[in-house]
Formats: C-alpha cells, structure tokens, sequence
C-alpha cells in the first residue's frame, strides 16, 4: 500500500463549545485530541489556537504550548499553523511562523465568505510568503477560488516559495469553489 498523508484540523477557526462541547480549545485539550487522532492514523495537524473566550488567536505562546505537546506526544507527526484571518489581526497572522512549524497555511487571495471577507492582500500574502521562507516553513496554499492558483504562481516565479508547492483546494464554502461535479 501507498502511504498516505491523513491531515486533521482539530478545532477549525469558527467552531465554539456552545456548538459542540466536544471541541478542543485549550492547548492541553488540543493536544489530547490530536494524539486521539495521531494513534488513529493522522500524519498532519492544522492547528487554530484560541484566546480563553475561545475567539480565534495569534498568541505565538499558544501555538508554541500546543506544538511541545503534538512534539512529546506524537513523535513525527507533521506540524502546520493557522494563518487564517477569521477574527484575527492581519499584521499578527504570521506571529507564530518563527516557531518554525513543518507548515502553515497561505492563502493567495482573498474570498466572499458567507457572511465575511477572508481578506488577503497581496501585501499580506507576500508578508507570509517571506516569513515562511526565512523561517523555513513549507507553506500549504489553500486554494478558494481559481485566481488564487494564480498567487501561487506569481509566488513559485518571484521565488518565495517551492516551485513544487503543496496545494490544497478548498471546495464547498458557499462563494467559493463549489463541491459538485459537472457534466
């Protein structure tokens, strides 16, 4: 058999305990469920952090809690943050990248979700970009909407990152890309 790369994004950036109490928050919490998942068979982790009112956080002493966990309890499991920015400050989206986690996320372009703008301006994009090459990040470009492939591009030829990316689409947010097949 072909290995195979299992990710799992264990709190997500919307989701709250009211919604499902289940959900994992704290860092110890996080840690807990990512090993459940790891003794599973999961090989990936998308790490969202959050502030103690369970809003989404860029707090790099999160991130860093989290990652010594994953680290001691799921020995080689690949590590990617969160540099999304549902309810995070832009200018402190990139915060945690000198952690230097195996991945984080990058989005190349911004998005109508259904009730927000997930905003990513080419400044902020190559802000990113920049930081996850100084700090040796492979970036996983998440793909919304078709011109961000474009991004990615543009990216791959200024040389901010692999011309070999890691990509990833994002299908069925409504005003995205859709999850249907066509005929």
């Amino acid at each position: 058999m072909r290995p195979a790369v299992i990710t799992v994004a264990i709190t997500g950036s919307v989701p709250r305990k009211s919604d499902n109490p289940a959900l994992p928050v704290t860092p110890s919490e996080q840690i807990e469920s990512t090993h459940e998942a790891f003794e599973a068979g999961a090989t990936l982790v998308h790490i969202h952090v959050r502030n103690p009112d369970e809003t989404p956080s860029s707090d790099p002493d999160l991130f860093q809690a989290v990652q010594d966990g994953i680290t001691r309890h799921c020995p080689g499991m690949i590590i990617q943050f969160s540099t999304g920015g549902r309810g995070r400050d832009a200018s402190a989206r990139g915060s945690a990248l000198p952690l230097r986690p195996d991945m984080a996320s990058l989005s190349t372009g911004s998005v109508n979700f259904p009730t927000i703008v997930y905003e990513n301006s080419a400044d902020l994009v190559n802000t990113l970009a920049s930081s996850m090459k100084t700090y040796d990040v492979a970036p996983e470009i998440e793909i919304f909407d078709l011109s961000h492939l474009h991004g990615a591009k543009r990216l791959i030829e200024k040389e901010q990152m692999s011309q070999r990316p890691h990509v990833q689409f994002v299908l069925g947010v409504k005003n995205a890309m859709p999850a249907e097949e066509h005929r």
